[in-house]
C-alpha cells in the first residue's frame, strides 16, 4: 500500500505541457512564495511543482477505496482568485469520501500571490483530471477564460484557442470490461437447469439467503457463488474475436466509470418429431436481442424481444388451441403468450420482456417490468409460478436482519370470449405479499397472500391494495367479498445438511375451518399442499442434483364463483400447471461436468379433467370454471369428472457454449402418457407422445412441456 501511495501522489498532479499558455510582461502565473524569486519562464512550472508537492504529502486514498483497490478517475475544476486564494468549484468523482477528501486538501493550500494581466490582479481556472491508476498523463490545463486577459473583464479577448478536453476524458474513461453484472442488480434469467447450479451454495447451514422469491438478483448470489471465478474456469482458450464471442464473452460489453453495458443476440432453435402426429416434424425458430446494463450504483436495466415461430407436439398443440384467446388468434402458447397463425398448421408468437431496476440502498430493490414471479423452493409452486405469459409488474424487494418481504403488483388478462368486452380483453389486478424469516440457521418460513380484483364498477386499480403492509382477507371483505378473491399460504425449508434440505407449501384457497376440517369434502375444502427433498452433491459425487417432489390439490381450488377471479392469466394458471383436482410426483436429476450436463425427470399422477367444453356441470379441474355450476356442495373427492392417469418422463444431454450468456446445445426425449377413463371426448386428449427434440438455445426462461 504504501508503493501505491508514492504512485498516486507522484503521478496524480503532473502538470502536462499541454497547458502552456503566453505568458509575458503583461501576464503573469500565480505564485507561491517558493515561486517568487524564479525567471518568468519557469514560473508556470514552479506552480506545478509546488502545488504537487503540497498534495503528494496532504491526499490521503479513502481506507474504503484503497482497501477494495480502487480504479477510476477524479476531475476538480479550481480557481485562484483575485486575492490569490485557491476556490474549488466541482469536484467530479464517483465516491463521496473521495471528493471530500479532495476538497479538504484544496481549502487548506495557502494564499498566494493572485495571476497578473498588465500588473492588475486577475483570477485564473484551472482543470485537473487524476487517473487512479495513474498513468503519468495527468495535467492542469488552464481553462478558455477571458477572465485572466483582462483583469476579469468577460469581453476580454481569450487568451488559447485550444479544443477542449471533455470528450478525450470520455475516451479515457472506457476501461476493460470486468463482468460488472455479476455484482449487478440485475436478475438472473430463471431457468431450473441454470439455477440448480449455484443451489447448493445458496443452500448451505449457516447462510442467511432467501431461496423463495425468484428470480434472484446476481448481486445477492454472488456473494455466495462467483460467477466470474466459475465462469473463468469455464473459459475456452482462443484469440480470435469470433471465438472469444461464441464460447466466453457478450457479443457487446462496454465500461465505463459509472456505467456498463452489454447486448447479445439470442436464439431458440429446435427440430424433432412426434412420432404418433399425423404432421411432419416439430420446430421452434427464435431470434431474439438482449441487452441489459447499469448507471450508477443504483439503476439497472434489461430487455429482450423475441420474434418466434413454431410447431410442437401434438399434445402441446392441442392444449394451445384450447387456451385460445377470443378474437380469432388460433392458440395461446404456454408459457410465452397470444399466437397468430403462421403458414398452414404452425404459430406465429411474439414476445418482449424486459425491467427498471432501482436500488437506493442495500435495503431495497424496486423494479418495474414486464416479465414473470415465482415464489417456491421447488420445481412446482402453488403459490405463484412462471408458467403463465409475461406480464406488467411492479416489485419491491425489502431485505433487512433476517427477513425478505416481497411485495408484488401486477395487471392480468382474462382473455376468453364470454367474459370480452367490446373487443378488449378483461383486464383484473393482483398484489401479493411474500415474507422470508430464517428462524434459524436451518429453518426458514415464509407466509404468502395475494388478492386478485376486477375492474368492476370502473374501479380500475384499487388503491386499498397498495399498502404494502396489510392483511388482504380483511380489505377483500369490506371491498365486497364477490369483488376479490383472496389467497394465503404458508411456504417453509428446513437445511437437514448441507447436502440436504427439506421444502414445501401450504397453499389455501377459501379458508372455511368448518368445511377444511369437517370431514365432508365440502367444496370450500380448497387446499394445496407440496412436500419435496434436495439432494446436493448426492452421494459424494460432486455437482450430482437430486430432486423428489409432491404436490396435491383439491377440487375447486383457484377457482372462483365470480369467474374472472380465477388465479390466472391469458387463459394459464397462475400457479401449478396442472390447475387444480390432482395429484403428482416428480422426480428430477442433473448432473454437470464442466461444460457438459444432463438431466432427466419423471412424474406420475392423476387429474380429474372437465368432461364436456362448457365445464357444466363443473367438477373443479379447470381453474376457469364457475363455482356456481359445480357438481355438489359436499362429497366432492380427488379426481372427480374425468379421471386420468398420467406419466411424463424426460431425458436431455446437452453442452454450454457459452456460459456468458447461457447459450445450450442440447438434444432431449420426451414419453408421456395419459389415460383418461372417458376417451375420444371434446376435449382432445392425447393419450401417447415420443417426441425427439435437437435444439440450440440461449436458456433464458423455463419451457414447460411436462403437463
Amino acid at each position: 500500500m504504501r508503493n501505491f501511495f508514492v504512485l498516486f501522489f507522484t503521478l496524480s498532479i503532473v502538470i502536462s505541457a499541454k497547458a502552456q499558455i503566453l505568458i509575458s510582461d503583461v501576464e503573469q502565473y500565480p505564485l507561491f512564495e517558493a515561486c517568487e524569486n524564479v525567471s518568468l519562464e519557469q514560473q508556470e512550472n514552479c506552480f506545478r511543482q509546488t502545488l504537487n508537492l503540497f498534495v503528494k504529502e496532504n491526499l490521503q486514498l479513502p481506507e474504503n477505496l484503497a482497501k477494495d483497490d480502487y480504479s477510476g478517475n477524479v476531475t476538480v475544476l479550481f480557481e485562484v482568485t483575485k486575492e490569490g486564494e485557491f476556490k474549488v468549484l466541482y469536484v467530479d468523482a464517483i465516491n463521496g469520501d473521495l471528493k471530500q477528501e479532495v476538497t479538504r486538501v484544496f481549502l487548506e493550500l495557502p494564499v498566494i500571490k493572485p495571476a497578473t494581466y498588465n500588473g492588475k490582479p486577475a483570477y485564473i481556472q484551472f482543470r485537473y483530471p487524476i487517473y487512479v491508476p495513474f498513468s503519468g498523463e495527468n495535467d492542469i490545463n488552464l481553462q478558455k477564460d477571458d477572465s485572466f486577459a483582462q483583469g476579469g473583464n468577460k469581453n476580454a479577448k481569450k487568451i488559447d484557442d485550444r479544443e477542449s478536453t471533455e470528450y478525450a476524458d470520455v475516451e479515457k474513461a472506457y476501461k476493460k470490461y470486468e463482468y460488472r453484472e455479476f455484482e449487478s442488480k440485475i436478475n438472473i434469467p430463471f431457468s431450473h437447469e441454470g439455477y440448480s447450479r449455484f443451489d447448493a451454495e445458496l443452500n448451505r447451514v449457516g447462510t442467511n439467503s432467501h431461496t423463495a422469491t425468484k428470480p434472484f438478483l446476481y448481486q445477492t448470489v454472488n456473494k455466495y457463488y462467483d460467477f466470474k471465478e466459475e465462469n473463468k474456469k469455464l473459459e475456452l482458450e482462443g484469440d480470435s474475436w469470433l471465438h472469444r464471442k461464441f464460447f466466453n464473452e457478450h457479443l457487446v460489453r462496454l465500461q465505463g466509470e459509472n456505467y456498463w453495458f452489454t447486448a447479445d443476440v439470442a436464439a431458440d432453435l429446435q427440430v424433432g418429431k412426434d412420432f404418433g402426429a399425423d404432421f411432419g416434424s416439430t420446430y421452434n425458430n427464435t431470434r431474439a436481442a438482449v441487452v441489459q446494463g447499469g448507471i450508477g450504483k443504483t439503476i439497472n436495466f434489461y430487455a429482450a424481444v423475441y420474434e418466434s415461430q413454431g410447431r410442437f407436439a401434438r399434445y402441446f398443440n392441442n392444449y394451445a388451441e384450447s387456451i385460445r384467446p377470443d378474437g380469432g388468434n388460433p392458440a395461446v402458447i404456454p408459457s410465452r403468450g397470444i399466437a397468430k397463425s403462421f403458414k398452414e398448421d404452425s404459430y406465429d408468437y411474439p414476445i418482449a420482456e424486459g425491467y427498471i431496476s432501482y436500488s437506493p440502498n442495500e435495503t431495497f430493490n424496486l423494479q418495474f417490468g414486464h416479465g414473470k414471479n415465482f415464489i417456491g423452493d421447488g420445481y412446482r409452486s402453488l403459490l405463484m409460478s412462471d408458467v403463465a405469459s409475461p406480464y406488467p409488474y411492479f416489485k419491491i424487494n425489502t431485505t433487512f436482519w433476517k427477513f425478505k418481504y416481497t411485495n408484488t403488483w401486477m395487471s392480468l388478462r382474462d382473455i376468453r370470449p364470454e367474459v370480452t368486452d367490446s373487443g378488449s380483453f378483461r383486464t383484473k389486478y393482483m398484489a401479493t405479499h411474500y415474507l422470508s424469516y430464517n428462524i434459524t440457521k436451518r429453518l426458514n418460513i415464509g407466509l404468502f397472500e395475494s388478492v386478485l380484483w376486477e375492474n368492476d364498477n370502473d374501479r380500475g386499480f384499487d388503491l386499498n391494495y397498495l399498502n404494502p403492509i396489510i392483511f388482504y382477507r380483511a380489505i377483500e371483505f369490506s371491498t365486497g367479498s364477490r369483488g376479490g378473491n383472496a389467497l394465503i399460504g404458508l411456504a417453509y425449508k428446513y437445511k437437514i445438511s448441507n447436502q440436504l434440505n427439506a421444502y414445501g407449501q401450504l397453499m389455501i384457497d377459501e379458508f372455511s375451518s368448518k368445511d377444511v376440517i369437517g370431514g365432508e369434502n365440502s367444496y370450500k375444502n380448497k387446499l394445496g399442499y407440496q412436500l419435496g427433498l434436495k439432494y446436493f452433491n448426492a452421494f459424494k459425487i460432486d455437482n450430482l442434483y437430486l430432486q423428489l417432489e409432491y404436490n396435491r390439490v383439491r377440487p375447486y381450488t383457484y377457482s372462483h364463483n365470480t369467474v374472472t377471479l380465477n388465479y390466472g392469466h391469458n387463459n394459464q394458471p397462475m400457479a401449478h400447471i396442472r390447475g387444480s383436482n390432482f395429484s403428482e410426483t416428480i422426480a428430477i436429476a442433473r448432473y454437470r461436468l464442466n461444460r457438459w450436463y444432463g438431466q432427466a425427470k419423471f412424474m406420475f399422477g392423476a387429474k380429474g379433467y372437465e368432461i364436456t367444453l362448457d365445464k357444466d356441470p363443473f367438477y373443479g379441474g379447470d381453474i376457469y370454471g364457475t363455482e356456481d355450476d359445480r357438481i355438489a356442495d359436499k362429497g366432492n373427492e380427488l379426481y372427480q369428472g374425468n379421471k386420468a392417469n398420467f406419466t411424463y418422463a424426460e431425458l436431455e444431454l446437452g453442452y454450454l457454449v457459452n456460459p456468458a450468456t447461457n447459450l445450450k446445445i442440447y438434444t432431449s426425449l420426451i414419453q408421456r402418457n395419459l389415460s383418461p377413463t372417458i376417451s375420444n371426448t371434446e376435449l382432445n386428449l392425447v393419450e401417447n407422445t415420443t417426441w425427439v427434440n435437437f435444439g440450440f438455445r440461449t436458456d433464458l426462461f423455463n419451457w414447460y412441456y411436462d403437463f
